[in-house]
């Protein structure tokens, strides 16, 4: 299949003319091989009788000529002008039934043929050339219905993932089971974007991966090459490459697994166009990546490393510190594809890249980014996180809180080290207070993170209840903010300035307000332990969720 000059490697699998001698039909004829026999591989377009000296002139290339000899010419000059005439016309190769004309195909004939390459076949017994020619199209004919057959398969399969708006490894898995082997889609620059290893193993299949893939090297949009002969295809849009499919079959690709990495392609196009406002190919490589080593989804620690090295990123001994990073975001953005997580993923990325730090990065969910950064040498972990902090709120254009997990030296303890950045994330203070850090530890959270912790705990909900209680209700019943109040007053240690000015209120209006708040609690301000108590039930309250922050 495919067209003249489109690059398309695809074409219906005619039988060489080894194969159509091992057919039946033929093999009752008891066939001879006296010229030729190095160029059996040639392919047979079509079965054709003729018993006419000039019969080359009727030729369009690839077919078999049967015949009984009896038209053949007598001399020997005529007998190679007969040849020369069926090799110029590209003919597949020449049958003759002896018996009727021949007991033996006369020299010149035979040196001809020899000499032209072209394989020449002596029938010892009588044959019907009708079985052959019947044999031989019907392969043919079974061959094309069979890559129309897949290519109408193939086209369902990739039209349906693409309407349903499937990821690039949805693609690539797809392809890698019509093909029945492993599949790699990578970048213009080699990284593995992603991959389905099939049988198998991941760290075989994407060992030293790049240099690999820059072996093989194709001339054409579709080519078969490489030591390994890899079958490959670009991926292209408007005229533009922008990745390369990789198919890796065990022996020469067939023409359906060719078809299948075509429509492969195609449908990445697709994808790519469709998606064009989603997060880009390498993101979503990270974001995959990053939530199977979260979720232990991975058979082993090498496929990890693998497939890390594979996007530039080894983190095979290095340290590796979790981060989330958490831009603020107003009650009615967005969530998917278009909320703050998704959009910030790439400002994050060029952080770590601004901070010398290999790291993959993706988004995890609506409002988080997570951050994988593989550092050389532990020691270097606050210059670098600063140096990302700092280069991530540049980046951003808005308030974000950026959280750090504790150093992993193996996969086993990045998950735990991704499970405190989320919690230093939910425990540190919201993005435009004045206490604000570039970036938070668990240290940072003290006191904070420890009622964040314990804020499933009955005994401190509890507490929250009874000192807090009564000012919540009285918010209710009469719409005030006391609350708001409250928070500023304790986050600044009771100073009375600095609060009014954080809650945007006159000397007064604070004063009024705090006299309200001891009267609800029933409790005195200026002591410094209700003033504690108070902060310590205000901050579980906002460890509880978002809405109270």
């Amino acid at each position: 299949m495919g067209d003249e000059g489109d690059g398309s490697l695809v074409r219906v699998a005619l039988p060489t003319v080894a194969e159509a001698l091992e057919l039946p039909a033929l093999r009752v004829g008891r066939p001879e091989v006296l010229a030729g026999r190095e160029h059996l591989d040639r392919r047979v377009r079509w079965v054709h009788v003729g018993e006419i000296p000039d019969i080359a002139g009727l030729l369009l290339g690839g077919e078999l000529i049967l015949s009984t000899g009896i038209g053949l010419p007598d001399g020997g000059d005529e007998l190679r002008r007969y040849a020369a005439g069926l090799v110029e016309a590209g003919a597949a190769g020449l049958v003759v039934e002896l018996g009727r004309r021949f007991r033996r195909l006369p020299p010149p004939l035979v040196q001809a043929m020899e000499r032209g390459n072209l394989p020449l076949v002596a029938l010892h017994r009588e044959v019907r050339f009708v079985r052959i020619t019947e044999a031989i199209h019907t392969w043919i004919v079974e061959q094309q219905f069979e890559v129309l057959r897949a290519s109408e398969r193939a086209h369902e399969r990739f039209t349906a993932l693409c309407v349903r708006g499937a990821s690039p490894a949805e693609i690539v898995a797809e392809v890698a089971e019509l093909a029945g082997c492993p599949v790699i889609f990578e970048d213009l620059m080699h990284r593995v974007v992603a991959h389905a290893a099939a049988d198998m193993p991941v760290d075989d299949l994407l060992r030293n991966w790049e240099a690999r893939s820059r072996m093989a090297r194709a001339d054409g949009r579709t080519a078969v090459c490489g030591d390994e002969r890899w079958a490959v295809t670009d991926v292209e849009a408007r005229g533009e490459a922008w990745g390369r499919l990789v198919l890796l079959p065990s022996g020469e690709p067939s023409q359906i697994q060719l078809l299948v990495l075509e429509r492969g392609a195609t449908a990445l196009t697709l994808n790519r166009l469709l998606e064009r406002n989603r997060e880009s190919l390498e993101r979503q490589a990270h974001r995959s990546t990053l939530s199977d080593i979260i979720d232990g989804r991975y058979a082993s620690p090498q496929d990890i490393a693998a497939r890390t090295a594979a996007l530039g990123v080894p983190i095979d001994q290095s340290a590796l510190v979790a981060v989330i990073v958490e831009p603020e975001h107003g009650p009615d953005e967005p969530v998917g594809p278009l909320a703050a997580g998704p959009l910030a993923a790439e400002p994050v990325a060029a952080a770590a890249r601004g901070a010398g730090a290999r790291a993959l990065v993706g988004a995890l969910d609506g409002r988080r980014v997570g951050a994988l950064l593989a550092l050389p040498d532990p020691a270097g972990r606050p210059g670098v996180l600063d140096r990302f902090a700092r280069g991530v709120h540049e980046r951003l254009g808005r308030p974000a809180t950026v959280a750090a997990g504790t150093t992993a030296r193996d996969l086993a303890e990045v998950r735990r080290s991704f499970a405190e950045a989320h919690q230093v994330a939910d425990a540190a203070p919201p993005p435009g207070t004045g206490h604000h850090r570039p970036y938070y530890e668990l240290p940072d959270i003290q006191l904070r993170g420890l009622l964040y912790i314990l804020g499933d705990d009955p005994r401190l909900q509890a507490f929250v209840e009874r000192t807090l209680g009564p000012l919540l209700d009285h918010d209710n019943r009469h719409g005030t903010n006391l609350l708001e109040t409250l928070r500023a007053y304790v986050a600044h240690g009771g100073n009375k300035s600095e609060a009014a000015a954080a809650a945007h209120l006159s000397r007064q209006s604070l004063y009024q307000r705090l006299a309200a708040i001891e009267r609800v609690l029933g409790v005195s301000l200026e002591s410094a332990d209700v003033r504690t108590s108070l902060h310590a039930a205000v901050m579980s309250l906002d460890s509880t969720g978002p809405s109270t922050r």
